[in-house]
């Protein structure tokens, strides 16, 4: 855990995700990356120098997830919850019928988080976006929009007048894994019919299969990112020079 921690102190300083006071809501999803998230950012708010709260928001979409587990472990290590329940399922599969229902699921989830997150009080959302995402994202953007892109550390919305970190981007998701198994800490299944059928999982066999021949390619790929001039990428320190 002390190398995960390590790892999003890092991110947070380096790209000035926290600042005093903040209210911090993390979107919860019961997967390994958010559960992850928000035990690491409630453990960095013992000690760091900046005092902020923290609040976990799940967006339960109607699917029959059962969050018992991870109610379980927030009250266990004293941490906020909230479970703010939705038709999202209802309306993207039974009324709408999506053929691709991922992009829809995903904006009206991100929605429901933000207002959930303003509703609690919270000035910043954190997600649990991993280094592997980072990677997955860039790729996704070259292949579909011609572009060098990639999500972004820290990002404002204006409409909402809220701000969205990445706590974990530093993260590679093989170390994601090794601490939620060492730890025990749970994993919720997702009964969507369209989990593990993305685009997303395709690109992720891709650059493994790369990998495999060309090892450290993702370490090499993430460092060009760092480097580059994609927006929102500038450290902290750089920004001061």
């Amino acid at each position: 855990m002390q190398h995960i921690l390590s790892l999003v102190r890092k991110a947070v300083d380096e790209y000035s995700m926290i600042d005093e006071g903040d209210r911090i809501a993390v979107g919860c999803s019961g997967g390994k990356d958010s559960t992850l998230l928000l035990l690491s950012l409630s453990k960095l708010s013992e000690f760091y120098p900046k005092k902020y709260s923290v609040v976990g928001i799940v967006i339960d979409p109607g699917t029959g997830m059962d969050f018992s587990p991870l109610e379980g472990l927030c009250k266990r290590e004293n941490i906020e919850l909230i479970i703010k329940k939705t038709e999202i399922s209802k309306i993207i599969f039974d009324i709408r019928k999506e053929s691709n229902p991922c992009s829809l699921c995903a904006r009206m989830r991100r929605g429901s988080l933000n207002d959930a997150a303003l509703e609690a009080g919270a000035n910043k959302v954190a997600l649990g976006h991993h280094r592997d995402d980072v990677i997955d994202t860039f790729f996704l953007s070259l292949i579909h929009e011609s572009r060098l892109n990639t999500f972004q550390p820290v990002t404002y919305l204006s409409r909402k007048d809220i701000n969205v970190i990445r706590p974990l981007i530093f993260v590679p998701e093989k170390d994601v894994k090794k601490t939620v198994r060492k730890y025990s800490l749970p994993v919720i299944e997702n009964p969507c019919p369209a989990n593990g059928n993305t685009e997303r999982e395709a690109v992720k066999h891709v650059i493994a299969d790369i990998d495999a021949d060309y090892k450290g390619i993702r370490e090499r790929i993430f460092g060009a990112i760092e480097r580059s001039n994609l927006d929102g990428w500038k450290k902290a320190e750089e920004k001061d020079k």
